[in-house]
């Protein structure tokens, strides 16, 4: 008999973030999965509607969208509970959904991804009874992990660690130079230092890092007086007020070039313009944009106090230092501006990022998850 399997998420195509990445990677691995064993595979998001699907990850037969209409989600949830196997949640904010499952049918095995941030603070009451109901909790980094067991003591043999994966649809640069059209836009030339930042600014989660990079320019111009630090991502307005004022407190107002938000297309030339990808963040689940920025041939810095440390691979594959060291930061950045890589250096680097975080290591992994339980 077939196992009817299903991810139930929040938001995965209509909106960009590593959270979405993360799911619509998953969902594609999942959809595969299904061909392969014979399961008859769904996925259900609570906020997309059906016309944002993206059909090169899940066929429009297995995709539904609710459009916003939550109680009509959890309606469907208690109508289907019953004819459910596995069901994979994409985010603990889908924790009354499970608890139903769970209630309806208790065969059936529901899983948790947990992420970062949204599992290392306080949960509500809700959250904590549908942690211990749970069958499984997917970690995407072993910091998630940690975090899950000691904050909101999760049984360990509950907990595992699936890191995430590069999107199956990345095309990855086969050659390595720098885009003529970012060149010119930036007014750079092969002679600038380019450091390069991508991330959600906002003045409410100033714990990225940008803050320390922009603090580090202001001595590092002095060594590297063509340096230029891209930092991008979106800004509400108060974290652009406060960027803006760090760059004229720290004097480094012609080393920074502030580009808002940039589209899909828009990364990997702009990963393939950077020298250097910097982000020394004290709070990413795991960061799916170290690999994006490794799997184009770049080396990172990012902190080593959270799930960063597993995208870099224990520091294999980039440097994790300590995101409040300022001094370090300088130094571990001078090392690489000092000593650029070379084509096949940064191939190597393309290489080992893709033997780990590939799409069919994740799915071997998945794939034993789902069938042992």
């Amino acid at each position: 008999m077939s196992k009817r399997l299903m991810l139930f998420t929040l938001q995965t195509f209509s909106t960009t973030g590593g959270i979405q990445k993360m799911t619509r990677a998953l969902a594609h691995s999942l959809s595969g999965l299904s061909y392969g064993n014979d399961w008859d595979f769904s996925l259900w998001s609570v906020y997309d509607a059906d016309r944002d699907l993206m059909p090169q990850y899940v066929p429009k037969g297995n995709f539904l969208g609710f459009n916003h209409n939550r109680i009509k989600f959890i309606l469907k949830t208690m109508i289907n509970a019953r004819k459910i196997d596995v069901v994979i949640l994409s985010h603990l904010n889908l924790a009354l959904a499970g608890l139903l499952l769970k209630m309806i049918n208790p065969k059936c095995k529901v899983f948790l991804v947990a992420h970062g941030i949204e599992v290392w603070r306080p949960i509500s009451v809700l959250k904590k009874i549908f942690l211990r109901h749970c069958d499984k909790v997917i970690c995407v980094s072993n910091f998630t992990m940690q975090q899950m067991i000691s904050r909101h003591h999760c049984a360990p043999f509950k907990c595992t660690v699936l890191n995430n994966t590069i999107d199956p649809f990345m095309e990855f640069p086969v050659a390595f130079n720098k885009p003529d059209h970012l060149i010119k836009k930036y007014s750079i030339d092969n002679h600038n230092e380019v450091l390069f930042t991508l991330s959600r600014l906002a003045s409410t989660e100033q714990y990225k890092g940008h803050d320390q990079v922009i603090r580090a320019l202001s001595r590092l111009k002095e060594r590297f007086p063509r340096i230029k630090y891209i930092l991008s991502g979106q800004y509400d307005e108060n974290e652009k007020i406060r960027i803006e004022k760090l760059i004229a407190d720290y004097q480094v107002g012609g080393h920074v070039i502030l580009t808002g938000f940039l589209k899909e297309e828009e990364l990997i030339p702009h990963f393939l313009l950077a020298d250097l990808f910097v982000l020394p963040s004290k709070k990413e689940g795991f960061g799916i944009v170290f690999i994006e920025a490794m799997a184009c041939g770049v080396p990172v810095i990012c902190g080593n106090v959270d799930g960063s440390i597993d995208a870099v691979y224990s520091s294999e594959l980039g440097t994790a230092i300590n995101p409040d060291d300022l001094v370090q930061l300088e130094a571990e950045i001078a090392g690489y501006l000092k000593n650029k890589l070379t084509v096949d250096a940064k191939k190597n680097i393309q290489t080992q990022c893709l033997s780990h975080f590939n799409e069919k290591n994740y799915m071997i992994q998945l794939a034993e998850m789902i069938k042992n339980g």
